[in-house]
């Protein structure tokens, strides 16, 4: 079992920034991918951005160039740095981890609790 806390949502206006962390615990073999995903209120849950073991990055087209992912490989540790912050970004935001774990090495996908996003206008 893998387990995530976040922390680093919060109240900011229109072209602010904030940074979200996620930390990840448990028997982990090797983690495989973790990232973000968002879910508003009446919409479905999207992507947000990611990072993989190789440490490469992928951005949904919405946040690109505003948002920056980051790792702490030794804190099993990722940071969402959210700059130029728009109305349409507030949303739950919740970590993802897909890990290898050490009791079967098997993959599984863990989700963390959310932390709430607002940006007003």
């Amino acid at each position: 079992q893998v387990q995530l806390v976040e922390s680093g949502g919060g109240l900011v206006q229109a072209g602010g920034s904030l940074r979200l962390s996620c930390a990840a615990s448990g028997s982990i073999f090797l983690i495989n991918a973790m990232g973000w995903y968002r879910q508003a209120p009446g919409k479905q849950r999207e992507f947000v951005a990611a990072i993989i073991s190789d440490g490469s990055t992928n951005y949904a087209d919405s946040v690109k160039g505003r948002f920056t992912f980051s790792r702490d490989n030794a804190k099993n540790t990722v940071y969402l740095q959210m700059n130029s912050l728009k109305p349409e970004d507030t949303a739950v935001y919740y970590c993802n981890c897909i890990a290898t774990m050490t009791q079967d090495m098997y993959e599984y996908e863990y989700w963390g609790q959310g932390t709430q996003v607002t940006v007003s206008s």
